[in-house]
């Protein structure tokens, strides 16, 4: 750790391993690194990154026990599996950095990401103050706290399941106007029609979720997933280990949700930082896991400006052979140019792109492009970028805003379907694709968003909400007043034990 001895108070982030995680966390150790910070990164052993791209940060690892088998798991089971083998490890590697180096009083934080959540529990132990990252939207952390009712009024099939105090609350009436306040535009439901109980519990998931129009049961987190006993045991884990933090950062912006952060901000009185997007304030430098395909953007050169279709369904979504076939044919007969993401090993039964169907590339010819990965900053913020096919991650979400790029909503899993469903039905940003892929309704969704009448209104009021977020990030905005009050306010901790909020 020698490079970084000349910098100011080092910082411990402790990121999680998947790459929509590692982006945000990555962006925000850059930001503080430009205010005079050093940044050290305690990554798990599990999608290590290379030290030789990130010359400004020093990495700890973390040894994570995690097996060929784990690593298969679906996602939350191995977030639990990294929670429960990194606790120990991490105590150890911390506490013979501070014992070998007496780098103590130069560590005032740990800044982890929320799913991270032992090492909440090991800076508690040592009593060093901790701050959360959270990576996914207000929203979602909001809805965590109407699980136990809907669970008590038979909505979800959970059993044996207790949850902590402080989602057990009542949400009254003049909860939920706030919250529709909060989400910013055009929800009008009477407020009986939006607190109204079902006789029934048949056949609910297109049914709105009671108090949380314009969500349906269908797009709640939990709902109809697979693995819910475990999703559920993350979130108590949460619960009883997320205790004492010291302060929240919020990657998210703050006119989108200004009223719910202000409700948790009256609920949990520790400081909240709103820093998003934290890719407008971080260089263009790259955290990415998969090495991304530049030669896309020359081909982005040569189209016309606001014709192209990005699609790009993440770092973990996959699909199988019909699917592709689907979207394929879909994307050939829509006549729009398109840039398509397809990652390694994400077509079941394929490494990469060998089962494209016959004649689709000649059909296709310039007119596509088909990557590895992608930069996908850089073609958001193309010219010639005029839509996005997109799985409703939230960095993707928050990026798509930046840029003023208007999307086609296909969420793969658990979060990804709240944003999917604010984004066309309350930011009114996208379009919502909800049905198995046909190349037909595919070919009719793209030209909708593309071509059509509707799909030029949403880019425009797209372009808005662009203008809105470069308010944010100017010197004198919410977001740029946010980090630096929080450099300020990190230089100011010192080792002491803190309060619970729970």
């Amino acid at each position: 750790m020698e490079k970084q001895k000349s910098r100011g108070r080092r910082l411990l982030l402790v990121p999680c391993p998947f790459q929509g995680h590692i982006n945000p966390m990555f962006q925000l150790g850059t930001i503080l690194h430009s205010k005079g910070f050093s940044i050290a990164i305690a990554h798990t052993l599990f999608n290590f990154p290379n030290p030789s791209d990130h010359p400004d940060f020093d990495f700890l690892p973390i040894a994570d026990g995690i097996s060929k088998e784990e690593s298969t798991e679906d996602f939350i089971t191995f977030i639990l599996s990294l929670n429960v083998n990194c606790r120990i490890p991490f105590q150890e590697s911390l506490c013979g950095m501070i014992e070998n180096q007496d780098l103590l009083d130069e560590i005032p934080c740990i800044i982890y990401d929320s799913l991270m959540y032992f090492a909440g529990d090991v800076a508690h132990h040592l009593k060093l103050p901790n701050i959360i990252l959270q990576t996914c939207c207000v929203t979602n952390l909001v809805l965590y706290k109407i699980y136990p009712r809907l669970q008590e009024e038979g909505y979800l099939p959970v059993k044996d399941f207790t949850f902590l105090p402080m989602y057990n609350e009542q949400v009254s009436s003049q909860d939920v106007v706030e919250l529709i306040k909060g989400f910013n535009i055009n929800c009008k439901a009477p407020l009986q029609e939006l607190l109204a109980p079902r006789a029934s519990k048949d056949s609910i998931s297109l049914d709105l979720v009671p108090g949380f129009h314009p969500l349906r049961f269908r797009d709640l987190p939990i709902f109809n997933y697979k693995n819910s006993d475990a999703l559920l045991q993350v979130l108590a884990d949460f619960c009883s280990l997320i205790r004492y933090p010291s302060a929240i950062i919020w990657n998210t912006i703050e006119f989108l949700e200004h009223s719910s952060l202000e409700k948790y901000q009256q609920r949990h009185q520790i400081p909240f930082f709103t820093l998003g997007p934290l890719n407008k304030f971080a260089p263009a430098s790259s955290s990415s896991l998969l090495e991304e395909d530049i030669s896309c953007i020359s081909w982005l050169d040569k189209q016309r400006p606001n014709s192209v279709l990005y699609v790009s369904l993440g770092s973990l979504a996959s699909m199988d052979k019909k699917q592709l076939n689907e979207m394929a044919w879909g994307l050939a007969n829509s006549k729009q140019p398109f840039l398509w993401v397809i990652r390694p090993g994400s077509v079941s039964g394929s490494e990469w792109i060998e089962l494209l169907p016959d004649g689709f590339v000649e059909v296709v010819c310039e007119r596509g492009c088909i990557v590895k990965w992608a930069p996908q900053k850089v073609v958001l913020a193309h010219d010639a970028v005029g839509g996005f096919w997109s799985h409703c991650g939230w960095n993707s979400t928050v990026e798509s805003i930046s840029e003023g790029v208007p999307m086609i909503c296909w969420p793969y899993f658990l979060d990804q379907r709240v944003h999917a469903r604010y984004l066309s039905h309350v930011w009114r940003l996208g379009i919502a694709y909800e049905n198995e892929l046909e190349s037909g309704e595919v070919k009719e969704t793209v030209r909708r968003l593309m071509v059509s009448e509707e799909g030029q209104e949403m880019r425009q009021r797209a372009m808005e909400f662009k203008e809105k977020v470069e308010l944010c990030i100017k010197p004198g905005g919410c977001s740029y007043n946010s980090l630096n009050e929080l450099a300020k306010y990190i230089s100011t901790l010192k080792k002491s034990p803190t309060d619970s909020i729970l």
